[in-house]
C-alpha cells in the first residue's frame, strides 16, 4: 500500500507539557520551536443553533433538526433529508454560505476577545475551506431556475470556491497568508492544519481557520447517485454511525471558525485558551476516489504517528471525535483502525460521531467537529453518538451510545476521512491554567 505524507516538520508542534511557560520564545524569533500553538476562539453556526453554546448544548443532548428538503432546483421535494440552517434573514441573491461564515467568524473573534484594531494585520492569516460557488446561471440555462433580478450581485462575484476565505479576510483586514483548500470533507480540518503550518513557519502570529458550507443541489444529486445518503421514516434517526442498520449520512450545513495563535502572542494580549495543538498530520490513501481500502493500514498509521508526534501514549487519550459518517465502508475502516492503533487502550476510549446530530457538513465538517472536541474538553463531557441502538459486531470500543456523559479527559484526537483519500488527524491537550484557561463547570453544561 502506497502512502504519501505531508512534511511533518511544519505540521507537527513539538510537545511541551501544557501550561508550562515557553522557553526561548521571543517576539524577534517568530519561528521559535518552543512557542506552542493554542486555540483561543470558537464560533459555530449549525442546524441546531446560530451560536456556539446552542450548538454544543444540542450535541450534548443529542437533539438534531433533520428535515426533508424542499425548494431545491432539480431535486424533487421531500426526496432527500438535510440538517439545514434557518437564518434570521436571507438575501435572495447572496449565497447562504457567506452569512453563515460571517456569523461564525464574528463569534470566534468575540470569543477570543480579539481587538482587530490592535492586531498586526500583516501577520494575521486566514485559512478557510472552499465551498460550492454560485451556479445560478447554469441552473437558469438548464431551465431549473427562472432568471434572477438583473440588479443582483453578478454570479461571477460569488463563483470562486475561495470566496468565503477572501470575504472573511477582507472583513478582518487580514493581510497575512490566505489559504483555501478543497479536499472534500477534510477541507476545513486541512485549513486548520494549514493555519498551524503558517504559524509554525513564522509567516503569521494569529489566524482564523475553519470552513462553511450550504447544501447544494449538485452535491445532493451526486451523493444520491452514489447511494451514500441515509433514509428513514423519522429523519432524526436516519444517520446511524456504527449501527448495524446504518444506511449512509445526512447532509448538513453551517460554519465554524477558530482563532488559533502562537502562545506568546496569546499571552501578550491576555487571551483565554481552550487547548494546545500537539500535532496535526495528514496522509493520503492511494486507493480510490470515493472508496476506502478496508485492509489498509493508512488510518491506523496516521493515528499512531500523530500520537508519537504529540509524545502521547495511546492510554493518554480520553476522547476521539471520529469522522463517523454512518456509511458502511467509513465506519468499518474507522472501527478497525482505531482498535489497531490504540490496542488495549481502546477499551478506555470514548469515541463519538457529531454527524449523528449535525449531519455531514461536507467542507465545514472537520472544523466543526474539531470545535465540538474543544468544547467537550472544556466542559469535561463526552457527547453521544445518536441512533446507535444496535452496534455493529465489529465495534469493539465505547461509542457513547445515545447519552453523553461526564469525562474529564486531558487529551483528545479529531479524525477526518475524506473522499479522494484525504486522511487527517489533530491531537489536542486541554489548557488547565486557572488564569488563562477554562475551569471545569460544577456540572456538565446540559440543560
Amino acid at each position: 500500500m502506497r502512502r504519501m505524507e505531508l512534511d511533518n516538520r511544519l505540521v507537527s508542534v513539538p510537545f511541551r507539557r501544557p501550561n508550562q511557560p515557553a522557553t526561548g520564545a521571543t517576539v524577534d524569533d517568530p519561528r521559535s520551536e518552543d512557542d506552542p500553538i493554542v486555540i483561543t476562539g470558537i464560533g459555530i453556526v449549525a442546524s441546531t443553533g446560530l451560536d456556539r453554546e446552542s450548538v454544543w448544548q444540542a450535541v450534548q443532548l443529542g437533539r438534531s433538526r433533520v428535515r426533508r428538503l424542499t425548494g431545491m432546483p432539480g431535486i424533487p421535494d421531500g426526496q432527500i433529508l438535510g440538517a439545514t440552517v434557518d437564518l434570521p434573514a436571507e438575501t435572495p441573491w447572496r449565497l447562504k454560505v457567506f452569512p453563515m461564515a460571517e456569523m461564525a467568524a464574528d463569534e470566534a473573534i468575540r470569543d477570543a476577545r480579539l481587538d482587530l484594531n490592535h492586531v498586526d494585520r500583516d501577520r494575521f492569516a486566514c485559512s478557510i475551506s472552499s465551498h460550492m460557488g454560485d451556479s445560478s446561471w447554469f441552473e437558469e440555462q438548464a431551465g431549473l431556475r427562472t432568471a434572477g433580478d438583473p440588479d443582483r450581485t453578478p454570479w461571477w462575484q460569488q463563483f470562486l470556491p475561495n470566496t468565503s476565505c477572501c470575504m472573511i479576510a477582507n472583513r478582518c483586514g487580514a493581510m497575512g497568508p490566505r489559504l483555501s483548500y478543497s479536499t472534500a470533507c477534510a477541507s476545513s480540518l486541512i485549513c486548520f492544519l494549514g493555519a498551524v503550518r503558517a504559524l509554525r513557519d513564522g509567516q503569521c502570529d494569529i489566524a482564523i481557520a475553519g470552513g462553511a458550507d450550504a447544501i447544494h443541489p449538485l452535491f445532493v444529486a451526486g451523493f444520491h447517485k452514489m447511494r451514500v445518503l441515509a433514509e428513514h421514516e423519522d429523519p432524526n434517526q436516519a444517520c446511524r454511525p456504527y449501527d448495524r442498520n446504518r444506511s449512509g449520512f445526512v447532509m448538513g450545513e453551517g460554519a465554524t471558525m477558530l482563532v488559533v495563535e502562537r502562545l506568546s502572542h496569546a499571552q501578550r494580549r491576555g487571551a483565554k485558551i481552550y487547548a494546545q495543538v500537539l500535532a496535526c498530520r495528514a496522509l493520503a490513501e492511494a486507493h480510490h476516489v470515493t472508496g476506502l481500502d478496508a485492509d489498509s493500514e493508512a488510518l491506523s498509521y496516521l493515528i499512531s504517528s500523530t500520537l508519537r508526534s504529540s509524545n502521547l501514549r495511546p492510554r493518554d487519550v480520553g476522547y476521539v471525535n471520529a469522522h463517523g459518517t454512518g456509511t458502511q465502508q467509513n465506519d468499518l475502516v474507522e472501527m478497525r483502525s482505531i482498535r489497531e492503533a490504540f490496542g488495549p487502550a481502546a477499551d478506555q476510549l470514548c469515541v463519538s460521531s457529531s454527524k449523528s446530530v449535525l449531519g455531514h457538513m461536507i467542507n465545514a465538517a472537520g472544523g466543526t467537529e474539531l470545535a465540538i472536541t474543544l468544547l467537550a474538553m472544556r466542559d469535561g463531557f463526552a457527547p453521544p453518538t445518536m441512533n446507535l441502538t444496535d452496534p455493529d459486531p465489529e465495534l469493539s470500543f465505547d461509542c457513547v451510545p445515545l447519552v453523553g456523559r461526564r469525562n474529564r479527559f486531558q487529551n483528545s484526537l479529531k479524525l477526518s476521512v475524506a473522499f479522494g483519500g484525504h486522511l487527517v488527524a489533530v491531537a489536542l491537550s486541554r489548557w488547565n491554567d486557572a488564569a488563562s484557561g477554562y475551569a471545569y463547570p460544577p456540572e456538565a453544561r446540559v440543560a
